[in-house]
């Protein structure tokens, strides 16, 4: 009969377990078929679903985790004390623990860290009486916040609830009729200052935070989150460059030593290999050394435009802006900027050949060679962090001293290739 009721009519079935008492809900929901109870839990308050698993026997535990979808699996692991976290997280597979990992990979310093993620959240076609009821049934075992915030079928955040506003209304409004929609949210990976500064100006003591999706995932108070302010922002920085992102300013020089010299052997043999490029054409620089005067030049203008694409593709990794199948999109569309931006800056370049030398062809030749480096520095700096991020590697560290070599690589081949191909002119 029980299991019946809640294939039924799930929501209203979920209502009526929170209404029980802790021990009372754990019963049912291992009464029930395991497939069924996996819905349950997704329907459930993710704290009060958090609370009934917190003290579950280790055969039901497995059998739930296995079952959990990894979204559902992190909000609930948020949710957990320590030690419950962990008798869960050793039923997970390895595939879900890394999707588990991914979603909870706010950046330091983000509101992310500090949010708070116990929160009540009510679906939009609620009625207003069974509100009223929910939220008297779960602030007798606690209530969070003084906001109620009404979510629809994606947890996506529509509206707060207004108390006077929910008291008033007639019972069978719908909490989408009665919620507020003139939201003020704040993303999870917003820096902490930034935020602090946002909730300050509108007075607020607390905020909702969403994600890209404007899915709710907690509330940032304000007492908490200037507490927790720390001055974190430079650990990607120092990862970019070849430095670890845990050295400070006074570790140890041994600490130190082996955070850095890995990549500056790395950095060198990256440096022999544009080195090599050149040698091979030690020819033609021999015989026009001005061809000498502009590999810093091809070399700084490819740099500079890879850590243009570079800066903008690390930052849509981090706040998981790229989706899969917009990958190669966004790769094609960094490579048109760098033809565009090549075709700017060769003719640029080229002009300034011509009136140096008084031969145009040079002109022509470090024109072309320009465009050429200018694209691959745009394809390079927009796939290179994205190459690292598919095979495991994290995507800050040292991305600018691979991004340094291919363009240097790639631009002295292109610029002497094309001053090998023009040489007779070059020379006459």
């Amino acid at each position: 009969m029980v299991q019946k009721f809640f294939e039924y009519d799930l929501d209203t079935a979920a209502h009526i377990l929170e209404s029980m008492t802790e021990e009372e809900a754990a019963d049912v929901l291992k009464a029930l078929p395991m497939p069924l109870s996996v819905r349950v839990v997704k329907v459930l308050q993710i704290s009060y679903a958090a609370t009934l698993l917190k003290d579950a026997d280790e055969a039901f535990l497995r059998e739930m985790t296995s079952h959990l979808d990894p979204q559902s699996a992190t909000s609930i692991l948020m949710r957990l004390p320590q030690e419950a976290r962990e008798r869960m997280t050793r039923h997970l597979s390895e595939k879900i623990k890394g999707q588990i990992r991914e979603l909870l990979e706010y950046p330091e310093g983000s509101i992310g860290r500090t949010m708070t993620t116990d929160i009540i959240a009510l679906k939009m076609e609620s009625r207003a009486q069974e509100a009223i009821e929910k939220i008297r049934s779960l602030a007798k075992k606690r209530f969070p916040s003084s906001y109620v915030y009404v979510v629809d079928d994606d947890n996506r955040l529509v509206g707060v609830l207004n108390m006077r506003d929910l008291m008033l209304a007639d019972p069978d409004k719908t909490l989408d009729e009665i919620s507020r929609k003139d939201l003020f949210a704040l993303h999870c990976f917003m820096d902490r200052h930034e935020a602090a500064g946002e909730l300050a100006k509108r007075k607020f003591f607390a905020a909702p935070v969403v994600d890209s999706e404007n899915r709710i995932l907690g509330i940032i108070k304000a007492e908490r989150m200037i507490h927790g302010v720390r001055e974190d922002a430079t650990k990607d920085i120092q990862r970019m460059f070849g430095a670890g992102g845990d050295e400070r300013v006074f570790s140890t020089i041994w600490f130190s030593l082996k955070k850095r010299l890995p990549w500056l052997h790395i950095n060198l043999a990256t440096a022999f290999l544009a080195a090599a490029v050149v040698a091979l054409f030690e020819g033609i620089i021999a015989q026009l050394t001005i061809l000498a005067v502009f590999l810093p030049v091809v070399a700084g203008q490819g740099g500079n435009a890879g850590a243009q694409s570079l800066a903008v593709v690390m930052r849509g990794i981090v706040m998981r802006e790229i989706p899969k199948d917009k990958i190669f999109q966004l790769v094609l569309k960094e490579g048109k900027i760098g033809a565009i931006n090549g075709i700017v800056i060769g003719a640029v370049t080229a002009l300034v050949a011509w009136l140096w030398y008084g031969n145009p062809y040079l002109g022509v030749v470090i024109g072309l060679g320009m465009l050429v480096n200018l694209i691959f520095a745009g394809l390079a700096g927009a796939s290179i962090p994205l190459i690292m991020k598919k095979i495991g590697i994290d995507p800050a560290q040292s991305s600018s001293i691979i991004l340094t070599t291919v363009t240097d690589v790639l631009g002295f081949l292109a610029f002497l290739g094309f001053a090998v191909m023009f040489q007779d002119a070059l020379i006459a």
